[in-house]
């Protein structure tokens, strides 16, 4: 490989060290500077009842810690997500269409449309599984 070449191809990998020692290097820093300040009593840690208690919502818990809870609800989320999940990647898509179908022509339609029909199928199966029904 020409050095030039050499020169490009470790600097990519030298910004990527320098990103990895920020990733790493500023949170560890926020919690040793405030580690330090907590032993010189600039962040006093001043343990109450009420900061030691559970919040959750602003209400107290109600019930023991293994407590019932309707799965339907997490159904319907996950269902939520995986629905959610089509506009990442429709909405560029959209946005990109022009471009894309003048270079790729009715192709880049037939892929959305087999994108959409497999969600479709996917969201009539839910539908008739009942999984979108709550009561």
């Amino acid at each position: 490989m020409p050095e030039v070449l050499l020169d490009d191809y470790f600097r990519r990998y030298g910004l990527i060290a320098v990103f990895a020692a920020l990733a790493v290097g500023l949170p560890t820093g926020m919690l040793l500077v405030s580690w330090l300040l907590s032993l010189v009593n600039v962040r006093p840690s001043v343990p109450t009842a009420v900061k030691r208690s559970i919040y959750e919502c602003g209400f107290e818990t109600i019930g023991g810690r293994w407590t019932r809870f309707n799965f339907r609800y997490y159904g319907l989320a996950l269902l939520f997500v995986i629905f959610d999940v089509e506009v990442v990647f429709l909405f560029p898509w959209a946005a990109s269409f022009g471009a894309m179908s003048a270079e790729f022509g009715v192709f880049v339609l037939l892929e959305m449309a087999a994108f959409i029909g497999i969600l479709v199928v996917g969201w009539l199966y839910a539908w008739r599984k009942g999984s979108l029904e709550w009561g």
